[in-house]
């Protein structure tokens, strides 16, 4: 069945039974390999991608729900807060192994665009069903902190 949707901007199609995971068409279709496959029930966060703006897991949704609807994979957030996220990361050697990286800066841009200086509580509490094989969280929380002062920055610039 031919599904349309939006992908990091550009419009595509793609021939895919109805009820396939969106990160099997994701991964295996398009390609787009920087979203992970994690635990396939939704309560990981590996596979986090944004679906109309909000952080959704992959694993679970079906791709006829994203017909004629805006997905975006870690290849095509490029906000202010994913860049933020990802100097910082890179600053503070936030990722160990990087498995599940994408899914913490999918989730943590979400998190900074809805609350852009989030306590210590709002980052545990938002991040929770993002986990992280390494148990890198403490460095997880510091380098959302660290993005959320650089925004701040620009911000009062």
């Amino acid at each position: 069945m031919a599904i349309s949707f939006t992908l990091n901007g550009k419009s595509i199609q793609v021939d895919a039974s109805p009820d396939t995971p969106l990160l099997w068409v994701l991964r295996d279709e398009l390609k787009m390999t920087g979203t992970k496959f994690g635990c396939g029930i939704a309560q990981c966060g590996a596979c986090t991608v944004h679906f109309n703006g909000n952080p959704t897991r992959a694993c679970s949704l079906p791709v006829q729900a994203v017909a004629g609807q805006a997905i975006t994979t870690i290849e095509g957030e490029d906000s202010a807060e994913a860049k933020a996220l990802r100097s910082a990361w890179e600053a503070l050697a936030v990722y160990q192994c990087g498995y599940c990286q994408s899914g913490q800066i999918m989730s943590a841009a979400d998190l900074l665009r809805n609350k852009p200086q989030p306590s210590d509580a709002d980052i545990d509490q938002f991040m929770s069903g993002n986990i992280c094989r390494c148990a890198t969280y403490q460095r997880i929380r510091s380098g959302i902190k660290l993005a959320a002062a650089e925004l701040a920055k620009e911000v009062s610039a």
